[in-house]
């Protein structure tokens, strides 16, 4: 263990039931600051694929095509090991 997070133990023992919680659930689910700019841009991803799909832009692909195509690239390429 490092000095610094032995440190931060430390600290964490000073805190309060609740302050500990919190701490706690910060450390484990990552920075939630981040988790929004990530959601933001999926959003506008998934937007602007929709609006693709819709305009006639892109033409949607059936699950069973994409796996059956996917499947045959997969197979070709054990083939040339």
């Amino acid at each position: 263990m490092t000095p610094e997070l032995a440190d931060v133990i430390e600290a964490g023992r000073a805190l309060n039931d609740d302050e500990r919680e919190i701490a706690a659930l910060v450390l484990l689910h990552g920075d939630a600051e981040n988790d929004v700019h990530v959601a933001e841009e999926w959003n506008e991803t998934v937007n602007r694929r929709l609006d693709e799909l819709l305009s006639g832009k892109v033409k949607p692909v059936s699950v069973r095509d994409s796996l059956a195509r996917a499947r045959a690239k997969s197979a070709a390429l054990r083939d040339e090991i």
